[in-house]
């Protein structure tokens, strides 16, 4: 990447700091959860009142696309729509967490915070949206903008994808960054392939007949039955799955009875199914079914087991991968940019939009200044803060990676 299209989006990312922090303090004071954030959305929209983009919007989420025609286009059929057309996205919704950061602008709504940094997305991405603009005519081809609510379990990225959103124009790469308080400070983070891990919930029932405690031959006792489910299920998991695709079942939540003398007659189970690949995702998937169903019969009991489907795996596309390692290196130095030695077993929902569209997720270190990455808050944590003037950094990266795509596509 050419030094000094890279100096220049430094420049504009500082330029746009003191405005991004402005505007990602107003949404973590004021966090919304799942498909429907109006609050947010109007925030962001206020921001980018002027500037000369296209604003879509689906039925299924407060969500919206903002698309901007380089090369000078008014209209749908100018110049800038021949070119290459690259999304960059910013997830907008906060999590169920009560805040306790106590930051002079801290969540004003109990049980809602960006514990997340979707703040700092939403923020990041209004920021690479102004500098961009002011760089409209240089650009040869189209940036769609996807500002995405319901990121944390809510599907949020399915629903635009089924709302047509992605359809018109079609990005042919999409990127996305993602904040991380245990990464140093600007430091960008990725790899290709697998980045995140897909993610189901797993339920079961356990029926059998409830009874006296102190004469379980006359029951159907189903918390044996559970616990023995359980084993099977890690027994078939140390066994059965490759290492070299691993998976994780990890089953959080045992609930039954009500006395210390009544044996209940049922039992629930609540867990998660973690896995890098869709045949291993299958694999463990019927597994969890059968063990289930058959253990519990085994002893005369009833199994009932479901699978509420999460999101598919992160994959990033090797290409896509490189252009943003190449950017990041351009941007911050050789310290700029470090490869994921493996795999991360959390999940994300811009999985959706990179199993239809070529690209990479990365994410950027932000941990406080003085503080030690290792052991700060995570993410998900009620105690979770960034370093804001790295917000910089992320808009510089958002603007090169999109100028990088239409100039020279992803390449080989």
């Amino acid at each position: 990447m050419d030094a000094r299209l890279a100096t220049d989006w430094i420049a504009a990312g500082e330029a746009e700091l003191a405005d991004t922090i402005a505007l990602r303090r107003a949404i973590h004071a004021d966090p919304e959860v799942g498909l429907h954030c109006p609050r947010t959305t109007e925030k962001a929209k206020a921001a980018l009142a002027g500037l000369p983009l296209e604003i879509r919007e689906g039925p299924s989420t407060t969500g919206f696309v903002a698309i901007l025609r380089g090369g000078g286009s008014d209209d749908a059929a100018g110049s800038g729509s021949n070119g290459r057309t690259v999304l960059l996205r910013g997830d907008m919704d906060a999590l169920p967490l009560t805040e306790e950061t106590g930051l002079p602008f801290a969540s004003r709504t109990p049980g809602a915070m960006h514990a997340c940094g979707h703040d700092a997305h939403t923020a990041m991405l209004v920021g690479a949206a102004k500098a961009l603009c002011a760089r409209r005519e240089q650009l040869n081809g189209t940036i769609v903008f996807m500002f995405q609510p319901g990121e944390e379990g809510h599907h949020g990225a399915r629903h635009m994808i089924a709302d047509g959103l992605l359809a018109e124009p079609r990005p042919e790469a999409a990127f996305a960054l993602h904040i991380s308080p245990n990464i140093a400070a600007g430091t960008v983070v990725s790899r290709a392939g697998a980045l995140l891990a897909s993610t189901d919930t797993l339920h079961a029932t356990i029926r059998g007949r409830g009874g006296h405690a102190a004469m379980p031959h006359e029951c159907l006792d189903p918390i044996p039955v559970a616990c023995e489910i359980v084993g099977a299920l890690q027994t078939f998991l140390a066994r059965q799955v490759p290492v070299a695709d691993p998976a994780v079942l990890s089953i959080t939540r045992i609930e039954g009875g009500f006395a210390h003398n009544v044996v209940p007659d049922t039992v629930t189970m609540l867990g998660t199914l973690r896995t890098l690949s869709e045949p291993t995702r299958r694999l463990m998937r019927a597994a969890f079914l059968r063990i289930v169903e058959n253990v519990a019969a085994a002893h005369g009991l009833t199994g009932e087991a479901r699978i509420e489907e999460g999101y598919p795996v992160t994959a990033n596309d090797a290409r896509a991968t490189a252009l943003m390692t190449a950017c990041a290196t351009a941007i911050g130095g050789a310290g700029g940019y470090a490869t994921m030695p493996a795999p991360m077993m959390g999940g994300e929902d811009f999985s959706y939009v990179l199993r239809e569209i070529p690209g990479a997720m990365a994410f950027i270190g932000t941990a406080p200044e003085g503080s030690d990455p290792a052991t700060n808050p995570p993410l998900h944590n009620t105690r979770m803060t960034i370093a804001e003037g790295v917000m910089a950094r992320g808009i510089a990266m958002h603007c090169s990676v999109a100028e990088r795509f239409l100039e020279r596509g992803l390449g080989e």
